[in-house]
């Protein structure tokens, strides 16, 4: 396969996601300037005791499979989908941290009484589209993916220098734009960064 093959290619499976990383790159950098809006939800309630008799807590464990039947119970009764469900263990408290891009969710859970306190909270599609930037709680799944699209990126840069290089010689601005990309940031980060 040819240079030029590969750096279309590349730049091909690079477009949508260099976009969205160029866009959050100004979101994130900008943060502080943008307006946000969470909204929460809170949900409290009693589990029937006659699904609390499946719930055994021994006291030795640190974290523990949150009960099958208690999460069946949720959904079928409250429309609660929990994707997470290794809980830590506090006395008689089970925690289930649920936190995920753009927004975090808990559940407490009372193994004496059945009492259940949940609250979910979502900070926007802003918020969303920074964390997946950041890979905060994506889960290993987009990890690997950005580590696909960044393999992808260095291919697509690596092959437009060999085609800048390529072409260099009917293209007099090539090299002084190459060496302002390399400088000008060498610049800002000796003389214009706070140490």
């Amino acid at each position: 396969m040819t240079i030029r093959k590969w750096h279309w290619m590349s730049s091909a499976l690079c477009f949508v996601c260099m976009l969205l990383f160029s866009v959050t790159g100004i979101t994130l950098n900008h943060a502080g300037s943008i307006e946000a809006s969470p909204t929460t939800t809170h949900l409290e309630g009693v589990v029937p005791q006659a699904i609390m008799k499946d719930v055994v807590l021994v006291e030795e464990q640190k974290d523990v499979e949150f009960p099958a039947s208690v999460l069946r119970w949720l959904d079928d009764t409250h429309k609660l989908k929990l994707s997470r469900t290794i809980a830590e263990i506090n006395d008689t408290e089970l925690y289930l941290a649920l936190p995920r891009p753009g927004g975090d969710a808990w559940l407490s859970l009372d193994t004496e009484t059945g009492n259940f306190e949940y609250e979910s909270t979502s900070r926007g599609w802003i918020s969303y589209a920074n964390d997946l930037h950041k890979g905060r709680n994506t889960g290993m799944a987009w990890i690997y993916f950005m580590d696909v699209f960044a393999l992808a990126c260095i291919i697509f840069s690596v092959t437009g220098f060999l085609l800048l290089q390529r072409y260099a010689d009917t293209r007099s601005q090539t090299w002084p734009l190459l060496g302002a990309g390399l400088v000008v940031p060498i610049l800002f980060m000796l003389f214009l960064i706070h140490s």
